[in-house]
């Protein structure tokens, strides 16, 4: 794999040009083209993309009438670009981007969005969000560092920015590398539900992603590749933990207690400490009674056994969330009995590429044709971004269907059903299992290809809806008295994402703690900052993960651009510290 934007000639003749569209997203390419042809006549109000739906998403935003056309349009204006030599400077000036931009949004994007959609785009800055100044060229003579702790997805982005802007950062990480959540999550079938070509950093794209929805393995190689390319794997301790860290007022500076694999203790002295030790790392076993008693291999699917053969075994999953939809129907080819206990139903979403490779011929696209890629993700970052936000919104006054919040919500709810309907028209016995009576978007949306429900509807599966009373030492037992004998236990249970920053304790001003003073309610002011914690920043904080939308990657990138212009100012001023006011933080919760 390349972090690349550089592309390759484009050569082939007109057959060939034709076939290279048999797997092309053709609004993307159309919207590709304007730019690079300069000419935003193709761009008709008759091939704007339907965004609108899940559905539309799904076609690429056409309608089976308008494939065709736009199929037509795409392969005049890519000959012509050919024929032009196709240089790699787009001939459309940068002033007429936010036409390119209605198009592919649905019209009426309110222009406060361009700057920002702009950054997401990479163009025509690469790297628009980089910190843009140094502590050099700001506050000449004066020595700034930081502390970041974790090295996955906001971890090396911070350590990166922190080296653009001349500060002096070291990385504490506990694992033995790089990767964050993808070097832990090792379980079958674990891969990401947003598109890769999403799912990454903005300006560290590649033209060459394997899979449309990668594995944890292609993840964690990508960042292990960033981190080289970013020059900040010499910066990173590994095997290393946070113990504490407490602020102190007169020097203006964070006194962070580290432990080594060993086991012996260091103190660490910053100004700055930034956390980025994200939100599904610390597994959360359930509070079941005897759980401890079972006899045989029991483990949580994040801290994957893999000296475990569950060959020919029984099995109990237990849970039935985002990862246990993964790993279900890889165990179930192996186990010779699987018990799922399930405690509340997933909305499921189809997406038939889930599993698939890209495709020769998108990969061909990407390569030859300059910024397809850049506007491909751009399409994919706004109908999972902005455009699910209406599915998610309730409409005042509602009076539809109760299982719903409002009528994008209840179309939804429609389209998900049709789904579930449509797996399960054999099984109608599972149906009534698998329907949630919640509204869709209450909680995240888990993405499958149809190998979820032909998985439950195997053999050797069985979904156990009653609720679990106990584990034994044999097995599971639940409410309405039946035991399920097993030899092995999974637990898909979720993690710890309330308890943020467990199990570090940090202090701030006055020897307050931060666990105190949030008593169970963790906030903060753009999910970043808190009142008496000076040059304290928290990514991937509190209320800042993704429920219905959005990409945790976008979120980072700007949860670490604002941390930037918090240090800036403190550059500017020539000031030691900074926190949020206390009103503004309340206010803005």
């Amino acid at each position: 794999m390349t972090l690349t934007h550089e592309t390759q000639p484009l050569v082939g003749n007109d057959a060939e040009l034709e076939a290279a569209l048999d797997d092309a997203h053709l609004a993307t390419l159309l919207a590709c083209l304007a730019q690079n042809l300069g000419d935003t006549s193709i761009l008709r109000d008759a091939l704007a993309p339907d965004t609108s739906t899940m559905a539309m998403r799904a076609a690429g935003g056409y309608t089976p009438d308008q494939l065709p056309k736009a199929r037509a349009a795409a392969l005049d204006a890519l000959k012509r670009f050919r024929d032009a030599g196709a240089p790699v400077d787009p001939a459309l000036p940068d002033s007429e981007l936010p036409k390119i931009l209605g198009f592919l949004t649905g019209g009426g994007l309110d222009g406060r969005y361009v700057p920002l959609l702009l950054e997401e785009l990479a163009y025509p800055v690469k790297d628009a969000r980089a910190p843009g100044w140094t502590v050099d060229e700001l506050a000449p003579g004066r020595h700034f560092s930081a502390i970041i702790v974790g090295a996955g997805m906001s971890g090396l982005l911070a350590a990166y920015r922190c080296k653009q802007a001349g500060i002096d950062y070291t990385v504490i990480e506990k694992n033995p590398g790089v990767g964050g959540t993808w070097l832990e999550n090792t379980y079958p079938g674990c891969r990401v539900d947003n598109s890769n070509h999403m799912y990454s950093y903005s300006f560290a794209q590649k033209l060459d992603w394997p899979y449309f929805y990668s594995t944890s393995g292609v993840l964690k190689e990508y960042l292990g590749d960033c981190a080289e390319a970013f020059g900040v794997k010499g910066k990173i301790q590994y095997n290393t933990e946070v113990v504490d860290a407490t602020w102190n007022e007169d020097e203006a500076t964070w006194q962070v207690r580290v432990k080594k694999a060993g086991g012996a203790t260091e103190t660490l002295t910053a100004n700055a400490f930034i956390t980025a030790t994200g939100q599904l790392n610390r597994p959360r076993l359930p509070d079941i009674e005897g759980r401890d008693s079972f006899e045989g291999p029991a483990f949580h699917s994040a801290r994957w056994d893999h000296s475990v053969d569950l060959k020919g075994k029984a099995v109990a999953v237990i849970g039935n969330g985002a990862s246990a939809s993964q790993l279900i129907p890889e165990v179930a080819k192996d186990a010779a009995e699987l018990y799922v206990f399930q405690r509340t139903p997933n909305w499921y979403a189809s997406v038939p590429n889930y599993h698939d490779p890209v495709p020769e011929k998108l990969e061909w696209l990407f390569a030859h044709v300059p910024r397809y890629a850049q506007w491909y993700r751009f399409f994919l970052f706004w109908t999972t971004t902005e455009g699910l936000v209406p599915s998610a919104r309730v409409d005042e006054g509602w009076d539809g269907n109760p299982a719903s919040i409002g009528k994008a919500n209840d179309e939804l709810r429609a389209l998900m059903i049709q789904y579930l309907e449509r797996s399960f028209e054999d099984r109608p016995d599972l149906l009534e299992k698998v329907i949630p009576k919640y509204p869709p978007a209450s909680k995240r949306i888990v993405l499958d290809n149809g190998v979820w429900p032909a998985a439950l509807k195997r053999d050797n599966v069985h979904l156990v809806t009653e609720p679990i009373d106990r584990i034994t030492p044999r097995g599971v037992q639940t409410s309405d008295g039946k035991e399920y004998a097993v030899d092995n236990v999974i637990y898909a249970t979720g993690f710890q994402a309330s308890k943020f920053l467990t199990p570090m304790e940090v202090y701030g001003r006055d020897g307050v703690s931060l666990n105190e003073q949030w008593d169970g309610d963790a906030r903060a002011y753009m999910g970043v900052t808190v009142p008496y914690f000076p040059n304290f920043f928290m990514l991937y904080g509190p209320n800042t993960n993704i429920v219905v939308n959005g990409s945790t990657v976008y979120f980072a990138e700007l949860e670490v651009k604002y941390t930037m212009h918090c240090l800036r100012l403190l550059m500017e001023t020539g000031k030691g510290s900074l926190d949020v006011k206390p009103d503004v933080h309340d206010r803005y919760n």
